[in-house]
């Protein structure tokens, strides 16, 4: 088992920027592949971006591509996500997610409990 928790939501003006952060707990943080997924009101749960537990590449959605950046510290068992350039359809409940790593929600087995970004124009 391994258990998720974000934080580092909130309000933000566009434009602006906001790092999330995952801690984990459990199971070896490092062997999974870990990612950032997020839903807005009325819409489907949506990849944002992921991290190979190899350490070896990141890959994004169009979306978000060239705004935000995901890093984990295996040390300290925490992934981040610092989004930057926030518009106000970056507007959601943002999830952190650990498995085998993949665009699609199916893959992964773990999930926090969501953190609210809510950005203002």
């Amino acid at each position: 088992q391994v258990q998720l928790v974000e934080s580092g939501g909130g309000l933000v003006q566009a434009g602006g920027s906001l790092r999330l952060s995952c801690a984990a707990s459990g199971r070896t943080f490092s062997v999974y592949d870990m990612a950032w997924f997020r839903q807005a009101p009325g819409k489907e749960r949506e990849f944002a971006a992921g991290d190979r537990w190899s350490g070896k590449s990141t890959y994004y959605a169009d979306s978000v591509k060239g705004r935000f950046t995901i890093s984990r510290d295996n040390a300290k068992n925490t992934v981040y996500l610092q989004m930057s350039s926030l518009k106000p359809e970056d507007t959601a409940v943002y999830y952190c997610a650990a498995g085998l790593g993949s665009y699609s929600a199916a893959s992964y087995n773990y999930w926090g409990q969501g953190t609210q970004v809510t950005v203002s124009s």
